[in-house]
């Protein structure tokens, strides 16, 4: 108590934080009976009647939702290989800048994207690539080339997802990896000139390890997230053309729930996929403790 008196103002200030994920996360999960009941309005979630894991026997049978499961399963990997090592690399290369003004601008350049809503991003993403008057195929077709569909073909669309995710949150992401090289030893670097060393060598002996378990530490977290593939992101951009590729699971918990009415099969849905990254960030978090790293918890 007397700890917790002498920190009074840090834990005031913690407390909306909190507050956030006891109501909207903890409490919540109240909710998740409704995957073991046939729900009904007129009965509450209480009064519903048991139904045990009928819900999830269906949902395991449906060739619908496997196929949701793998463009989840895709999508998330994809940004996870090609997103992931992006702001690590960015934020290294920015720490070599020495010139502030020009870093301080390639800060904000890459910066700014994540502060624009999906809605507005998926307008320019649709008037860059649109087939039909997009800046990217008016360009092609000046120089003699036909018309690509980035939106309606499914072989770009996938493609067009992870890239416009990477460009939108990049940039964020690197803010982290700054502040973890921003606490390296500027010693280190000074002891590695004088033994003649490269930068491409300091990079790599002093500049990774420092931040290693920062590395490690958002990776387990992405690891984590790895059933979150974007729900705002494709909801605004995908159609009924590119649903093969383009379904994940919160799109079609969201089809399915809200407007089909089969509340209890997407609360099923739903968590199924809890339950998955749940299982994979425990995973993740072993493997870095037996490595040596501290992890998470």
């Amino acid at each position: 108590m007397r700890r917790l008196f002498r920190y009074r103002y840090l834990y005031i200030m913690l407390l909306p934080a909190i507050l956030y994920y006891a109501i909207f996360h903890y409490y919540t999960m109240y909710g998740a009976l409704i995957a073991f009941k046939q729900f009904s309005f007129s009965k509450g979630i209480m009064g519903s009647p048991w139904v045990g894991l009928t819900h999830f026997e269906y949902l395991f049978q449906l060739d619908k939702f496997w196929q949701v499961f793998e463009n989840t399963v895709l999508i998330s990997l994809y940004r996870l290989i090609f997103g992931f090592p992006l702001p690590l690399f960015v934020s290294i290369l920015l720490f070599e800048v020495r010139n502030l003004f020009f870093k301080r601008s390639i800060q904000t350049v890459i910066y700014l994207p994540h502060f624009i809503s999906w809605v507005i991003m998926g307008g320019l993403i649709i008037n860059l690539l649109s087939i039909n008057g997009g800046v990217i195929n008016e360009v092609i077709r000046k120089f003699g080339g036909e018309s690509v569909g980035f939106l309606t073909d499914e072989s770009y669309f996938r493609s067009v997802l992870v890239g416009s995710m990477i460009w939108k949150e990049f940039g964020w992401n690197t803010i982290i990896y700054m502040a973890a090289l921003a606490g390296v030893n500027p010693s280190l670097y000074e002891a590695a000139v004088v033994d003649g060393a490269s930068r491409l060598r300091r990079i790599w002996h002093i500049t990774l390890p420092s931040i290693r378990s920062t590395i490690i530490i958002l990776f387990i977290l992405r690891i984590g997230s790895m059933m979150e593939a974007g729900f705002e992101q494709i909801f605004v951009l995908y159609h009924p053309g590119v649903y093969r590729v383009a379904d994940i699971i919160d799109t079609y918990v969201y089809r399915i729930g809200l407007t089909e009415g089969k509340y209890s099969l997407s609360t099923a849905v739903g968590l199924f996929k809890s339950v998955i990254n749940f299982v994979l960030l425990i995973v993740a978090n072993r493997l870095a403790r037996r490595f040596g790293e501290r992890g998470i918890y």
